[in-house]
């Protein structure tokens, strides 16, 4: 599995466990954005954002396109 792949499998298992949360819990916006550190959501949003970063990233340098 390359690393491309392997990043977009976390980000597609992360987005699993977000959408069972959301289900079993709701989200609040404060949980969603500022989660409390030992909350299930503490840095979600900031990891995720950073993985679909790094995946977009990859993708350009594979077509040789730039943002």
């Amino acid at each position: 599995m390359s690393d491309k792949q392997a990043k977009i499998k976390k980000m597609l298992e992360m987005q699993e466990k977000f959408i069972a949360y959301e289900q079993k819990n709701g989200v609040t916006a404060e949980e969603y954005f500022v989660a409390p550190e030992g909350h299930e959501l503490h840095n979600f949003r900031q990891e995720y954002l950073a993985l679909a970063d790094e995946v977009v990233n990859m993708a350009h340098a594979d077509k040789g396109s730039e943002r």
